[in-house]
């Protein structure tokens, strides 16, 4: 009986081992640094890991095009500026000025490339007065 018992002890802990690696695995192969791109610029240890970063469009620079699948451009944060290619669906919403979350790494050259492009709509999420609703209403 106690045979039988040792290892069905071993087999638990060995399962257990098992399942105790994947979660870290798992874990650590999803884990993404979010950040804003100017504190990622200024911090060389982030350059070699897949980030999360925000920031804005830049007016100038900006090539998109939604049927080839890319944009080109630079993010803008806190006066500083990283190139962009990201390659995927162009949001609707992408336009110079707005704000965007990317998630990718930088690569040898020093352009960030991209393959999570979210565009952000402030306007949709600001809040809306009771009064504000009622005016919209007795306007039309």
């Amino acid at each position: 009986m106690t045979r039988i018992r040792t290892k069905l002890i071993i087999a638990l802990l060995a399962i257990s081992a098992a399942v105790a690696y994947l979660v870290q695995a798992g874990v650590r192969a999803g884990w993404v640094y979010s950040m804003e791109a100017a504190a990622f610029l200024e911090n060389a240890e982030m350059h070699d890991r897949r980030v999360r970063l925000s920031g804005a469009v830049s007016w100038e620079n900006v090539e998109s095009n939604p049927a080839m699948l890319y944009a080109k451009f630079d993010l803008v944060s806190n006066g500083k500026s990283l190139p962009v290619m990201y390659r995927g669906a162009v949001p609707d919403m992408f336009r110079p000025g707005h704000d965007v979350v990317l998630e990718g790494r930088l690569d040898d050259q020093g352009v960030f490339q991209a393959d999570v492009l979210l565009t952000k709509c402030a306007s949709k999420y600001d809040e809306v007065s009771p009064h504000s609703e009622i005016e919209m209403e007795t306007d039309q």
